[in-house]
């Protein structure tokens, strides 16, 4: 069954908001956050189930974040306002699912999940193939989802 529109956005806006400023900023967050669920409002008569709302709006999200990278241009300084003081690095947010992890998988998993970078970016940063980093961060969210249940 699929909730009114009104409940699902209550639910899921603050996940939303979080995610798309620790992806973009707070200030482009902002347009992001309305672009998403304005992209999630045209699309919601067409849900055929309820089921896995929360992960549908956010690789709405995501897609939209990785746009809005794509289209800046490539800047010579770092904005100001690209961190905050609450802000911890991905590797301390993770650090509690991969701590356990051998230091390959935990690696890929934390630039992957963490820093959202390409399979190509963590094979280079890993000293091996696209295939290499792709199967380690795999291995990795396999042991995590299997130490979690």
């Amino acid at each position: 069954m699929i909730p009114p529109f009104e409940t699902f956005y209550a639910t899921h806006r603050g996940e939303v908001f979080r995610y798309l400023s620790s992806r973009l900023g707070a200030e482009r967050a902002e347009d992001a956050f309305q672009e998403t669920f304005l992209r999630a409002l045209r699309a919601y008569e067409r849900l055929e189930h309820g089921d896995h709302l929360r992960a549908w709006v956010l690789t709405i999200a995501s897609r939209i974040a990785i746009d809005d990278v794509r289209r800046r241009k490539p800047q010579s300084e770092l904005p100001e306002d690209i961190w905050h003081e609450d802000a911890r690095p991905a590797f301390e947010e993770l650090a509690p699912l991969t701590d356990g992890l051998p230091a390959k998988e935990r690696a890929a998993v934390v630039l992957r999940y963490g820093y959202g970078l390409g399979y190509d970016e963590i094979g280079g940063a890993l000293g091996s193939t696209e295939a290499a980093a792709r199967q380690a961060a795999s291995a990795g969210v396999r042991r995590i989802r299997k130490e979690r249940a």
